[in-house]
């Protein structure tokens, strides 16, 4: 029986827009992209030029400070263009797709026969590897390091977050084949929701299981870390998304590098909202293509509403993006008294309006306004309300504004990473952007140790 683990803080916020259980088969999209800013703590150094053909699975980029990690298209294809940012900054490598799709052939292997070294260098190999993320720091895992454990959570509690169960259906094979893979390299950890009943998690082999109850963010894997057993100073942890794993089993199994996944199309401003079967790095105009309610005054989010980043159709699913959301703007909104005026349907954390009294029910509409101007910091343990990790986040982001890294160590930034800091920037009354301020101070931190 797995050890079943209660959370009492956190806050579920219920959006209008939740996807219904049908998985569509989304269209081709015109082009294809694979974005290194995606790739944190990556520096990216192109393997590939315009105009040249590329099978699906061959490497676009590497990371420079790594070669042997490379990073690959999702399609077979000419390479289009190469945008680039300020100071040439690669923002992304834009793939042409071939209409017969060509892949890199890896060849099938048997997990059980191969150290973990060699199921390292495979993933390495096929570009896989990228989508481990490391404990400390939140950045893509170093090679080098030999992590303590590896955590997998198999359920999303962010708002209209896609349900993995729908995911995983007809993947159970892959994805007990990637645990497996995972647990060649280091002991890992399972961690699913006490709702979950498919037998592909209840009944998984090679990982230690764990079973989480509550609000959100009990889906986020930092949270998971911290109550399982947290990251010490010098201790490095990996973690992977259960999608990735997906994709590890795949390559295992079928011999190639098949990114496609289900992502959910979500939102008020979405007409049916659903599930979404297409190629990971996808055009956004192929998804919300005959699915928008209106073109102007909306909200376009590559990926959820508190940890997702503003988008438009030009631009391109995210590599770690499990769905797309589109909320209203709010820039069309004059409201009459401003926050004076008494509401029912308003949502409000701090039970301003009575809308609180129906909140347990209820689904709201909420458009992107910030509806307040920055304040200093207000030490109010609002924070502690809905941060159910065993840190102190107040004194946690004071440190990291004053850039006292002695106090940044003392208060576990070690443990944390942006989106840990999400819920807790939706209901900071100060409006601050909390999770800019994490990412600058790992940032820092890590810089300062290098």
């Amino acid at each position: 029986m797995a050890e079943i683990i209660r959370l009492r803080k956190g806050l579920d916020i219920k959006l209008l827009g939740n996807p219904s259980c049908e998985v569509i088969q989304s269209e081709s999209s015109d082009t294809y992209a694979l974005c290194p800013p995606d790739f944190t703590g990556v520096t990216p150094k192109l393997a590939v030029k315009e105009q040249q053909m590329v099978k699906a699975g061959e490497a676009l980029f590497i990371d420079k400070n790594h070669p042997e990690v490379k990073f690959v298209s999702p399609v077979s294809g000419e390479v289009l263009a190469v945008n680039r940012g300020a100071r040439r900054k690669v923002l992304s490598i834009v793939v042409k797709p071939d209409a017969k799709q060509k892949h890199v052939e890896f060849k099938t292997k048997s997990v059980q026969s191969l150290s973990g070294d060699e199921v390292k260098s495979h993933l390495m190999e096929s570009g896989l590897f990228g989508f481990f993320r490391q404990r400390p720091y939140d950045i893509i895992a170093n090679p080098d390091d030999t992590p303590r454990g590896i955590f997998v959570s198999a359920f999303d509690t962010n708002p209209l977050a896609p349900d993995f169960e729908i995911v995983l259906k007809g993947n159970e094979l892959d994805f007990q084949t990637g645990l497996s893979a995972l647990a060649k390299i280091a002991p890992t950890t399972l961690s699913i929701s006490a709702s979950q009943t498919a037998q592909a998690l209840t009944q998984v082999n090679n990982v230690d299981l764990y079973v989480f109850k509550g609000p959100h963010p009990a889906g986020n894997v930092g949270v998971q870390i911290n109550r399982i057993r947290p990251v010490n100073k010098g201790e490095v942890v990996w973690t992977m998304a259960p999608e990735a794993v997906i994709f590890i089993g795949r390559l295992f199994n079928k011999g190639i590098v098949d990114l496609t996944r289900i992502i959910a199309v979500a939102g008020e401003e979405i007409v049916n909202p659903t599930y979404l079967r297409i190629m990971s790095g996808a055009r956004i105009s192929t998804i919300v293509k005959g699915r928008l309610k209106r073109k102007d005054h909306i909200r376009i989010i590559n990926g959820n509403v508190l940890t997702g980043v503003k988008a438009s159709e030009d631009d391109y699913l995210g590599s770690f993006a499990n769905m797309i959301t589109v909320i209203p703007e709010g820039d069309d909104v004059n409201e009459f008294m401003g926050w004076i005026a008494p509401r029912f349907k308003q949502y409000s954390v701090s039970r301003t309006f009575f809308s609180w009294l129906s909140c347990s029910k209820k689904r709201f509409s909420i458009d992107a306004r910030i509806k307040g101007g920055t304040r200093h910091i207000i030490m109010s343990n609002e924070y502690d309300k809905v941060f159910p990790m065993d840190i102190y986040p107040e004194y946690l982001i004071k440190a990291i504004i004053t850039g006292n890294i002695d106090k940044m160590e003392a208060y576990g930034i070690y443990e944390v990473a942006p989106e840990d800091f999400a819920l807790c920037e939706f209901v900071d009354s100060s409006k601050l952007e909390l999770q800019r301020i994490v990412r600058e101070g790992l940032d820092n931190l890590r810089a300062e140790m290098a």
